[in-house]
């Protein structure tokens, strides 16, 4: 049980962390709507979950710096970086700038409620695992 539920949280845990990112550059896009030959850009969610649920960075492992003998050598992997695509526009804009704000609101907003809902069922879960433990 135990290992189906940490199965579970890294899923959630992994999905937050990308639509979190994602949710970032789409505000990035917005804010940016009115900055000449700005483009737009945004990432492939699924391929970037998959990524992060295999480990599988295309970047570097970060080393930490150790300054004394008696720290503990750690690396981890860098998912800070994911793979930027550029966002093709529907109709050409006379400064070059590529955000089309209705596909941008609408994205953000996709973004929100899958968010959201990453949370509500992860949520969900630990009530669950909590009742089953305070039942015996």
């Amino acid at each position: 049980m135990l290992n189906k539920l940490d199965t579970f949280v890294n899923f959630h845990q992994q999905a937050l962390n990308v639509r979190e990112k994602r949710q970032n550059i789409l505000a990035t896009n917005i804010a940016n709507s009115d900055t000449p030959n700005y483009q737009a850009r945004d990432i492939d969610f699924n391929t970037e979950l998959n990524r992060a649920i295999n480990n599988q960075s295309t970047h570097n492992n970060i080393k930490l710096n150790i300054t004394s003998a008696k720290h503990i050598q750690i690396t981890s992997a860098d998912f800070t970086n994911y793979n930027l695509l550029y966002r093709i526009p529907y109709q050409s804009s006379a400064d070059g700038n590529t955000v089309e704000m209705d596909q941008e609101r609408t994205a953000f907003m996709d973004n929100s409620i899958h968010y959201q809902s990453n949370l509500t069922f992860l949520g969900e879960q630990f009530k669950n695992v909590i009742s089953v433990l305070q039942q015996g």
